[in-house]
């Protein structure tokens, strides 16, 4: 049967992000889920908080019933 696919349409991290170099980083979800590619999307920390920028999917791995994806910050917005 295997597991469904879920359509992300946000980075949701949760806290959860590591950084690669400056302006990439690294996050890991449960699960395989689909993300756009090469277009900019909102990266919040849940789905109900503000945006907290704007990032570039440069590559999406499935792997282990996880899904990695690796993102470039474009955009930073201040959070009090």
């Amino acid at each position: 049967m295997g597991m469904p696919i879920e359509l992300n349409t946000m980075i949701v991290t949760k806290g959860n992000e590591t950084r690669e170099e400056e302006n990439i980083f690294r996050l890991a979800k449960d699960g395989y889920r689909l993300y756009p590619i090469d277009i900019p999307i909102d990266v919040r920390k849940t789905k109900q908080s503000d945006t907290s920028g704007t990032a570039v999917i440069q590559k999406v791995e499935w792997t282990g019933e996880k899904t990695i994806i690796t993102y470039e910050l474009l955009s930073l917005n201040s959070t009090n």
